[in-house]
């Protein structure tokens, strides 16, 4: 799975809060240490609930996702304000 760095870092505490909606016991702490880093953060999900890491990859690929869709949206609404 690819995502921006920069939408991580720029977004973490919305990811992380859906991170925490998703997985209930996963705690700020444990993924404040991933850094945003999606390996970390599936080896920290198959620790925590023992799944492979097939079971829940689609979901995390899935909040990853809808952060970065949002910062495309952004940009075209800069663009368009920018033609106007």
């Amino acid at each position: 799975m690819t995502i921006n760095q920069n939408t991580v870092q720029g977004k973490w505490n919305e990811i992380k809060g859906d991170l925490q909606k998703a997985w209930g016991k996963l705690t700020d702490d444990e993924l404040e240490k991933t850094k945003g880093d999606v390996k970390a953060i599936t080896g920290l999900l198959q620790q925590r609930y023992g799944q492979s890491q097939e079971g829940y990859d689609k979901k995390l690929a899935d909040i990853f996702k809808r952060f970065d869709q949002k910062k495309d949206e952004m940009i075209e609404q800069v663009k368009t304000v920018i033609k106007s």
